[in-house]
């Protein structure tokens, strides 16, 4: 495997890693919205991984930092809702309670979401280490021709 192979697996990596800690964030934001535009509870939002097969350089994966990547490494397939069953709870006073008074809150869980901001969090630390330590070795192997 060469160098920039490499960082191109890193750069993948760390930009699944944000998209996971944004989606967490939207979670964490909308854990008491009891009415979407569609007038439904908020769902909590999963990103699907999937690893990717075909190849393409560092330089696009920079340019494209906001958009999809298609190098080796992981890619995100696409957002999906949390089928889990919303939270009952009972407050008669709540304006989206129904007849028997009670308030369907969304299924997020707070500490379940810190956990997942810790996992991508770590993980994103983890592939700044790996491409740091190839962008060190390039350099280390640069510093040979001297």
């Amino acid at each position: 495997m060469n160098i920039m192979k490499s960082l191109d697996i890193s750069a993948s990596a760390m930009t699944l890693q944000r998209l996971r800690m944004d989606v967490i964030s939207q979670n964490i934001a909308n854990e008491n919205t009891t009415r979407t535009e569609r007038n439904i509870p908020y769902r909590r939002r999963l990103v699907l991984v999937q690893e990717q097969k075909d190849y393409r350089p560092f330089s696009q994966h920079m340019d494209e930092v906001q958009a999809r990547f298609d190098g080796n490494g992981v890619k995100a397939v696409k957002i999906v809702e949390d089928p889990s069953p919303y939270k009952l709870v009972y407050d008669p006073t709540h304006p989206d309670a129904n007849d028997d008074g009670y308030v369907e809150l969304p299924n997020v869980d707070r500490l379940r979401e810190m956990v997942d901001m810790i996992s991508a969090t770590r993980s994103y630390e983890a592939n700044v280490t790996a491409f740091n330590a190839s962008k060190s070795m390039a350099m280390k192997a640069l510093e040979i021709g001297r």
